[in-house]
């Protein structure tokens, strides 16, 4: 059953369970913007599960903001809220609840598995192109 199991993962990262307050934000189907508190279920470099109440439509743009605790404000540790951006690619709807798997912008993480291709110097097309061999008259 493992391997099974195995052979069906497509995701790039491990999940971390963990339950995290965070706040949604993104606009309804009128445009108007909202702010919804929700909740992070589980968390990889490239996205997240979120549990919210109000219904989104598949692949809707939102941002998620991790709020900071209170201590970071009085012992003036660097701000510690984050804000990313997703895209919804996922609805689980369950009652009172809808289960929202988003993918982020851009990943938490670099791959560590990604091969770079080496950059290529590119030239422009306005530079002339000269040599220093005497140029060839034609007769």
């Amino acid at each position: 059953m493992s391997e099974q199991r195995l052979e069906r993962e497509r995701r790039s990262w491990p999940r971390l369970p963990l339950a995290i307050p965070v706040f949604v934000r993104s606009r309804d189907d009128d445009g108007k913007e909202f702010l919804e508190f929700a909740t992070a279920l589980n968390i990889s470099a490239c996205g997240v599960l979120v549990a919210v109440r109000r219904s989104l439509p598949l692949s809707a743009r939102l941002s998620l903001e991790i709020p900071s605790a209170p201590l970071a404000a009085t012992a003036k540790l660097p701000k510690a809220s984050r804000t990313l951006h997703a895209r919804c690619v996922r609805i689980t709807h369950a009652e009172g609840y809808h289960l929202i798997g988003l993918k982020f912008a851009r990943p938490l993480l670099q791959d560590p598995h990604a091969t770079r291709a080496p950059r290529r110097k590119v030239t422009s097309a306005r530079v002339k192109k000269f040599s220093l061999a005497p140029a060839s008259v034609e007769v």
